[in-house]
Parts: C-alpha cells; structure tokens; sequence
C-alpha cells in the first residue's frame, strides 16, 4: 500500500476539523486503520483526488460493508492487483470505472 494520512492530515488536505474527519469514517465515506508502532488512526492517501475525497469512494464502501468486508479487508480489496481489471480496484475508482468496480464489490456477497 501507499502513503497513509493521519487524521489531522486528512483534516487539514480537506481544510475540516478533525471532528469532521471523525464524522466522514463514521458514515463510511472514509475507512481509517490503526497503523504503525505508534497505532495511530489512519487512511490511505489514494482515498483522496486533490482535496477532496474521491467521488466513487463513499458508495463502494456502502457496498463492500454489505458483502460482509470489514474496514481491513476493504481497504485490502481496494488495494489488491486484479489480472482482469488490470491494476486495483482503487485505480479503475480514479479513473472513473465505479460501476464496474460495484458490481465486482456485490458479487463477493454472494
């Protein structure tokens, strides 16, 4: 995985309170893990373009936490290499590809 941003650095690259922050992993527009010695809250810089959570992120969350995928194993699927996509779902997110990226999300329900 790449760069991971702390939560007031999440705060403060989308210029909001770090309650805000708070706010957007609550409603799972963002998932955050405790990474690193220190175990601090954190969430994979490629969640954001610019400043500004990515557009098809909130909805796929929505999707994977009805598969069953907890945070870890979201965040994991999002960044795991797909042969047929190519690449990881994360990047068909960026470039634009979230309703074929759904629907591989719904099919790992079944």
């Amino acid at each position: 995985m790449g760069e991971w941003l702390p939560l007031p650095d999440v705060a403060e690259l989308l210029d909001i309170a770090v309650t805000r922050v708070h706010s957007l992993i609550s409603d799972r527009s963002l998932l955050a893990l405790r990474i690193g010695d220190r175990k601090i809250r954190a969430v994979p810089a490629e969640f954001f373009s610019e400043h500004e959570v990515l557009d098809s992120l909130k909805g796929t969350l929505v999707v994977l936490a009805d598969a069953g995928f907890d945070d870890e194993e979201a965040i994991s699927w999002l960044f795991t290499p797909d042969d047929s996509l190519p690449g990881r779902p994360i990047d068909a997110l960026h470039s634009g590809r979230k309703t074929e990226i759904r629907r591989r999300a719904q099919a790992l329900a079944w």
